[in-house]
């Protein structure tokens, strides 16, 4: 069975993005660097390397999309985030299918319902969740089932915050691991 997974890069002051997000910088001010780890090769000049961190890609079977995160990522992505990849864009604004260039089909839904079709289009693989806003959401909703959070050494001051008031019991699945940044990973508590 599928499961609901939030994997981020964030901050240590807890920011998924840098302040003024918009469409010319969708990560906002400063955001891009939340990133950098993950092509870091050994050559940088700080001589950074990054130990623990396994690219979701292989996993992946489905993608849960807050509105804005698919508004500013469509043109970017060229499509799906994954290639082929179905996608659910949360939004109370309906519209028809959108078949994305690299031939990834994006949904529009409800939360609720994002997610379950998500899930029955996963298969065995993981449904993964983009968006802050709409990862509070499915944590609040009793749907989010992991938190996979790369906690970068930056403090970027304002932005985009990681679960914003929302309360929930994270229960640690293994050790953190530390390379360029600390991988956590976490299991959402059910009540």
């Amino acid at each position: 069975m599928s499961m609901v997974v939030l994997d981020v890069a964030m901050s240590l002051d807890g920011f998924t993005a840098g302040p003024n997000v918009g469409k010319a910088q969708p990560m906002g001010e400063g955001g891009e660097r939340l990133h950098e780890w993950m092509w870091t090769d050994g050559n940088s000049p700080d001589g950074a390397v990054d130990i623990g961190f396994r690219t979701p890609d292989a996993v992946v079977g489905a993608a849960v999309i807050g509105r804005r995160t698919f508004d500013l990522g469509v043109g970017p992505w060229g499509g799906t985030p994954w290639p082929g990849v179905p996608s659910f864009v949360v939004t109370h604004r309906a519209r028809a299918d959108l078949l994305g260039d690299n031939g990834g089909t994006f949904a529009f839904d409800g939360l609720e319902a994002a997610a379950r079709r998500a899930r029955d289009a996963a298969g065995d693989k993981d449904v993964l969740v983009l968006g802050a806003h709409v990862a509070g959401q499915l944590l609040q909703a009793g749907l989010l089932d992991e938190a996979r959070i790369h906690l970068v050494p930056l403090l970027l001051g304002s932005g985009t915050p990681l679960f914003a008031g929302e309360r929930a019991e994270l229960v640690p699945l293994g050790k953190p691991v530390a390379g360029a940044v600390t991988h956590l990973r976490y299991r959402v508590a059910k009540p």
